[in-house]
């Protein structure tokens, strides 16, 4: 195992920050995983502290057949911002921005420096493009702020990986994934393994999230060079963990070894797993997800648990205002999958409270929330 750590510029006088990266394995083929870019979302730390004791051991018996890269703390940053005992992990608190939100897009400065050079060469193309890659980010001028800084180096390991995992988690939610439509069929076996809930599909879903700047590029390219063979080769994903509190042992080492059996599938580790279960969630469109927002102020409570399947005009929770007496339910719009629950009981209008994921597009522009 090779351990490299980043200092991260701009630190204030007398304090440092590091990323931190665990390099396993050698090869040509390479897999990333990162956890817990939105701070206060553990269970993927946690899991990720479970694949490092695996993965020294699997390195230890020779097992490896490939590079794996693990930050187990892919946020320095936001794991340092506290305000009166609560953790405040998913903005920046300087400049209020998503910590997953606008990551560099590589697809306009690689066409630039390599279109004329693709070729009907699959592998070939895909070596020059990783190194246009690694080229684009070298190149930038420097940093101006350290969350910059950060979403560089994050990229910067990544964007040369054929399998790429960022680890996170939903407020109060079932396990489940957002990637490329085309790359679905990929993704149902950890989707098996994880026995996730749904897998949220989309090309762009409109903030320039870290998995989406990892794969979409690929797609982008071979959009603008139709008579390149340009595969789309960096398989990347969001898995969303569960809920915020999913840290329990059992769930963290039941997580790994999903993950595990996954790479093993795909050629990164030896020896005999355990196959991915025959049965699966569904690949539903982003487009037909809804988020549900409470009318007006008052105490949530909830009518259905995450996970669960609703029909359209399912009650899924009340609003209660107990000075005003007025009692609102709030029922789906759409029929599918209720993934996500917000943690909050207390709400006004303008926050989601619940997600259902559905299978017919009813939302266009920007899917993703803040």
């Amino acid at each position: 195992m090779q351990r490299i750590d980043h200092t991260l510029p701009w630190s204030h006088l007398g304090t440092e920050r590091r990323l931190s990266v665990f390099r396993y394995g050698h090869g040509p083929r390479k897999a990333y995983i990162q956890a817990s870019l939105h701070a206060d979302e553990l269970p993927g730390m946690r899991t990720a502290w479970e694949l490092k004791q695996r993965l020294n051991d699997l390195e230890a018996r020779g097992m490896l057949k490939g590079v794996i890269e693990l930050v187990p703390v892919a946020n320095p940053i936001g794991l340092d911002q506290h305000l009166q005992s609560a953790h405040m992990g998913r903005f920046e608190l300087g400049s209020g921005k998503n910590f997953n939100r606008s990551f560099v897009e590589l697809s306009a400065p690689v066409a630039q420096r390599i279109g004329e050079r693709l070729g009907d060469d699959p592998a070939a193309n895909i070596t020059l493009i990783r190194q246009a890659m690694t080229e684009v980010l070298d190149d930038l001028p420097p940093p101006p702020s350290q969350l910059e800084a950060l979403h560089r180096l994050l990229l910067r390991h990544a964007c040369d990986a054929d399998i790429t995992l960022d680890l996170h988690c939903d407020f109060e939610a079932a396990i489940h994934l957002y990637a490329l439509p085309q790359q679905w069929p990929q993704w149902r076996s950890l989707a098996a393994r994880l026995k996730a809930g749904v897998a949220l599909l989309c090309e762009d879903s409109g903030g320039s999230s870290f998995d989406e700047s990892c794969s979409s590029p690929w797609l982008r390219l071979a959009k603008a060079f139709p008579a390149a063979a340009i595969p789309p080769a960096n398989l990347a994903t969001t898995l969303e963990l569960g809920s915020m509190g999913d840290t329990r042992v059992e769930q963290a080492q039941a997580n790994c070894e999903a993950i595990l059996g996954f790479l093993a599938e795909q050629g990164f580790i030896a020896g005999e797993w355990p196959p991915a279960p025959e049965q699966c969630c569904e690949g539903f469109p982003f487009e037909g997800t809804q988020y549900l927002f409470a009318p007006h102020h008052g105490v949530v409570s909830f009518l259905r648990e995450a996970g669960e399947w609703v029909e359209r005009g399912d009650p899924l929770f009340e609003v209660v205002d107990p000075l005003g007496d007025l009692v609102t339910t709030v029922r789906a719009g759409t029929s599918g999958v209720l993934f996500a629950l917000d943690r909050g009981r207390y709400t006004q209008p303008g926050i989601w409270q619940a997600k259902v994921a559905g299978r017919e597009p009813i939302r266009t522009g920007k899917l993703i929330n803040d």
